[in-house]
This record gives C-alpha cells, structure tokens and sequence, in this order.
C-alpha cells in the first residue's frame, strides 16, 4: 500500500510541467493568432493565447490567464506561438 501511495506522489507534483502540444497544433494556433492581429490592429490589450480544438484545428484568441476549455480543446501560450513563428 505504500508503494502504492508513493507513486501517486509522482503524478501529482508533475503538475507545473507545461504540457506537450503537437506542432501543428502550435503552427494553426499561429494562424489564428496572426490573422486576429491583422483583422483587429485597434485592440491593444495583451492575448494570453489561443485555446484550439486539436482535431479541426479551430480555435479563438484568449484573454484570460486560465481559460476554460471545452474536453477537445487545448490551451496554446503566447510564447509557445512566438516562438514557432521565429
């Protein structure tokens, strides 16, 4: 039963680890995100990402620091996007 325990002590603290997203995912978040700043070059206010169904690809711009997302959806920060796109 201990060993038990101690394992799920590993799961549990791995929960500041960013998660892996697929890079297609991250180039179509891109897409959207550059494609909202081309549309919308009024709005100033800071996106904190792009929350994107990673089955078609769909997705919005966030301005929120935690999102609520629907089950097929994922969260894709900024600096992820930023950093694919240089």
């Amino acid at each position: 039963m201990y060993a038990l325990k101690k394992g799920q002590e590993n799961y549990t603290n791995q929960k500041n680890q960013p998660a892996l997203i697929d890079p297609a995912v991250i180039r179509a978040a891109g897409q959207i995100y550059h494609t909202y700043c081309e549309v919308h070059p009024e709005i100033t206010g800071q996106a904190s990402g792009v929350a994107i169904n990673r089955s078609n690809h769909r997705g919005k711009v966030i301005f929120t620091h935690q999102p609520i997302l629907l089950p097929e959806e994922c969260f894709v920060p900024l600096n992820q996007i930023e950093s694919y796109m240089y």
